[in-house]
């Protein structure tokens, strides 16, 4: 993976601002994963949340936690839609290799840390990734390369 790569995660804008439902995205390879799940974040911004406010201000009065809150559920659903609907598989790094050398394989730091968590139920994958929502947001995480994994893993 690129450094442009290496340095992606979600990130979203200042909460309660006008834009904090939005994920920042910088210009260049990881953009379209961004957006796909952003579309994803506004849905449950939008309809899912439970607020009393108006659709518009519902996007503008996002504070941290809610943010958390539907970038889980928005990974979630991406998740859960790549697999099928019959589950999904999420990828958080660890501090021990997984994965050992060998011919067919050239260690990059990073693919023999992924641990892998299976669900069968879209409910028990969005609380896991809610309980884990640094290991994506978090500078330094490679969150956006983590998401890809699992989309792949959950494929």
């Amino acid at each position: 993976f690129s450094c442009e790569w290496a340095q992606a995660h979600f990130r979203f804008r200042e909460p309660h601002s006008d834009l904090a439902y939005a994920l920042e995205a910088e210009k260049g390879g990881t953009r379209p994963i961004l957006m796909a799940v952003q579309a994803h974040v506004i849905k449950y911004l939008l309809f899912v949340r439970n607020t009393e406010y108006t659709h518009l201000e519902r996007l503008s009065r996002t504070s941290r936690r809610e943010q958390g809150q539907a970038l889980a559920a928005a990974l979630a659903d991406t998740l859960w839609a790549a697999g099928g609907g019959g589950g999904a598989v999420i990828c958080l790094l660890t501090t021990a290799p997984h994965l050992l050398p060998s011919a067919d394989y050239k260690p990059d730091g990073f693919t023999e840390r992924i641990q892998l968590f299976e669900f069968s139920e879209k409910a028990a994958a969005q609380e896991f990734l809610l309980d884990h929502i640094n290991c994506f947001k978090r500078e330094g995480s490679h969150g956006v390369i983590l998401f890809l994994y699992s989309l792949l893993f959950s494929r």
